[in-house]
């Protein structure tokens, strides 16, 4: 079902989900955890199989890359230094797209070499 339209995510740390997973694991039943810290449990069972899985280091928030030139939209004026930052992140975007391009390109040349060998 999912958390209602227009709450927030909330990031727990580390430490809170370690200390969740090894109560769940001592033997705690989740929905009891869930009733108590208002986390849900099949959240608090997603932290344990990373855990499992992954050990501590599988509970650390991971970042996620966001919008690289957001910080330049949002200043009326650039300095010399910044404007240059923004063009480079600007050319930089536009050859991984040319890049994508070609390899899609690529990849089309070798299926029709494929059926016309094949014919």
């Amino acid at each position: 079902m999912g958390r209602p339209k227009g709450g927030t995510n909330t990031n727990h740390s580390k430490e809170e989900k370690l200390s969740l997973v090894k109560r769940n694991l001592a033997g705690e039943r989740a929905s009891d955890l869930e009733r108590e810290t208002g986390i849900y449990h099949a959240q608090i069972h997603k932290w344990t199989q990373q855990y499992l899985e992954g050990g501590e280091t599988a509970l650390v928030n991971k970042r996620k890359p966001g919008n690289p030139l957001a910080k330049y939209a949002r200043k009326k004026e650039l300095t010399p230094t910044e404007q240059l930052e923004y063009k480079i992140a600007l050319l930089e975007r536009e050859l991984l797209k040319k890049d994508g391009e070609i390899v899609r390109l690529k990849k089309s040349i070798e299926l029709e070499r494929g059926d016309a060998k094949r014919k």
